[in-house]
């Protein structure tokens, strides 16, 4: 301990994230993570680039050609530091709707990947966490309405669900970054709030794990991704967690981490998941990852880590 399932790097995230990622990963180390999971960004369609992508005369085979490089150069680094981190190899996916499976099952064939990361930061095709404009241009075409959009973001989100059943799903409620209340409780939006406890049915169903996510911390929201009654209704399910500082760079690596025992220990989280990398056995627990062993640890045992509570 202390572990991330969630990092990128300026070397594969361009424009995005800082700093190379063996510098990243040595950070890791310095911080005495113990698992360390590197999950650049899938390749995207052009339509679905991102501002600073399409500044940077990024095209999808541009990207694809990034993330065949990334994995090279992640499993030279996985090899080069085995000895002092556990470095499990993924992606995160770009749910931008229906249009983005086959790349995603394209990375997902055409690479060594442990596991991936089931993201949207898309609603009707436009970002909703990049900026202030795009947020408000999604809402616009969802109905005018924080409500509206919030209720098309979770749709959409269940049709990623349904469609890719990743293995960890990423900052479930995202959505309300750039929203008027960023806070807000779910539970007061009882259409809202229906869908959710439908994604985490889902979720709960196939053994997705939720990632706990700091960013949202760094961000300056009073809880990480998902908030408290989310987390709640997914133990009501019996379903897992893992942690993430979703870190764009060495400065980000395990932000906020000493947040984490408070937020655990209100919500009655006990046990926490982690994934990592395994020489394939017959014992695989997902045919398309037959490289992924997923762990448990108490939160009792990880509590004292310097990281979990520093001042």
């Amino acid at each position: 301990m202390p572990f991330s399932h969630h990092s990128h790097s300026g070397q594969f995230c361009p424009g995005h994230a800082q700093d190379s990622l063996e510098d990243v990963i040595r950070t890791a180390i310095s911080k005495s993570f113990t698992l360390f999971a590197l999950t650049e960004h899938m390749p995207r369609h052009d339509r679905d680039r991102y501002p600073e992508e399409s500044e940077a005369g990024s095209t999808l085979q541009k990207l694809i050609q990034n993330e065949a490089d990334y994995v090279e150069a992640a499993l030279t680094l996985r090899e080069k530091y085995q000895d002092q981190i556990a470095l499990p190899l993924g992606f995160e996916s770009e749910w931008c709707g229906p249009h983005s499976l086959e790349l995603i099952q394209r990375s997902i064939q055409k690479h060594p990947f442990d596991f991936f990361i089931g993201s949207i930061h898309h609603v009707a095709g436009v970002p909703i966490d990049y900026d202030q404009a795009g947020y408000d241009r999604a809402r616009d075409l969802a109905g005018g309405s924080d409500e509206k959009l919030f209720e098309q973001y979770f749709g959409e989100q269940f049709e990623m669900l349904q469609a890719l059943r990743p293995p960890v799903v990423g900052h479930l409620d995202l959505i309300r970054l750039k929203s008027a209340n960023p806070d807000i409780d779910w539970h007061s939006m009882p259409s809202v709030w229906t869908k959710i406890l439908r994604n985490l049915d889902f979720v709960a169903s196939y053994g997705g794990i939720l990632e706990i996510n700091t960013a949202a911390l760094r961000k300056g929201m009073a809880e990480p991704y998902p908030r408290s009654e989310i987390c709640q209704a997914f133990l009501q399910r019996h379903g897992r967690f893992c942690l993430s500082d979703d870190s764009h760079g060495m400065a980000q690596i395990g932000t906020n981490y000493e947040k984490l025992l408070p937020f655990l220990e209100r919500n009655n989280i006990t046990i926490l998941s982690y994934l990592t990398h395994v020489i394939p056995s017959g014992n695989a627990r997902d045919e398309r990852f037959p490289t992924l062993s997923i762990e448990s640890v108490a939160v009792s045992e990880v509590a004292g880590h310097e990281t979990l509570n520093k001042a």
